[in-house]
């Protein structure tokens, strides 16, 4: 354990973090799964619906700090790309 009164406020805060931050990653994996589950059943519907509700989620973790930029952007582009060649043909 820390010694320092400001190493042990640090340690405080980052356990504080470490609970949000895996709320946030929790819910976007909880609402990925959910659009990956209406691509793999073929629901373009559920997809579409889905796609805007994935990238918000994304993009308000990335704004708040828990994933990097790169990661958002990364992850929103490949659920993008994937939703929209799974349906280019329909």
């Amino acid at each position: 354990m820390a010694n320092h009164k400001s190493a042990k406020k640090r340690y405080r805060q980052d356990l504080r973090r470490k609970v949000r931050n895996a709320a946030r990653k929790s819910r976007v994996l909880t609402i990925t799964r959910k659009l990956e589950k209406a691509i793999k059943d073929k629901d373009q519907a559920a997809a579409n619906k889905l796609l805007p509700q994935v990238v918000s989620t994304i993009m308000r973790v990335r704004s708040k700090g828990t994933f990097k930029k790169n990661t958002a952007s990364r992850k929103v582009s490949r659920l993008s790309k994937l939703v929209h060649r799974t349906f280019a043909n329909s």
